[in-house]
């Protein structure tokens, strides 16, 4: 140890030094944000809740492919099919379970870019929250029911991507 390092020790260079950042930053102006009254900005991006969407006949529209399951990489996402006959008397093979477990979810959107009828989406809502482990595993019929509360956003959200490709 030299006598620069010594002197350096005692006069406490390094403990004056990071005073200089924190008196630097405390008297600096305050960049945070008081959350449930001010909100920030979403990226066009962000990828949120989970939603199936329906055509607007009211007929579902996943056509029980399977490709969101395959792709998925945290193999989050359950289906089940059957053959049942349309409306219009055609036989047609429609999901009889669709689940999604968002503890396993990687928000990765891969599902949501391979389905090919625009079924499962994923939408800007980051407001929600589980209290136990169940509360995030969302079956057909809760995917659809976020499909229905927010089809308006989610199709104006739609409009935008395709005037960005």
């Amino acid at each position: 140890m030299g006598a620069r390092d010594l002197i350096k020790t005692f006069s406490l260079g390094e403990l004056r030094q990071g005073l200089a950042v924190t008196l630097r930053y405390m008297f600096a102006p305050k960049i945070t944000i008081q959350y449930p009254e001010e909100r920030t900005p979403a990226s066009p991006r962000f990828r949120g809740l989970h939603a199936l969407r329906r055509y607007p006949n009211g007929e579902e529209r996943c056509i029980a492919c399977k490709l969101c399951e395959a792709v998925c990489p945290a193999m989050a996402i359950t289906i089940e099919s059957a053959e049942r006959v349309d409306a219009n008397g055609q036989t047609s093979r429609r999901t009889t379970r669709y689940d999604i477990d968002l503890t396993k979810c990687i928000f990765c959107g891969f599902c949501e870019e391979a389905c090919p009828v625009d079924a499962i989406v994923e939408t800007h809502i980051f407001e929600y929250h589980g209290e136990t482990r169940g509360d995030l595993y969302y079956t057909k019929q809760m995917l659809l029911a976020n499909g229905d509360r927010y089809e308006t956003e989610v199709a104006e959200a739609r409009e935008q991507d395709a005037r960005y490709r």
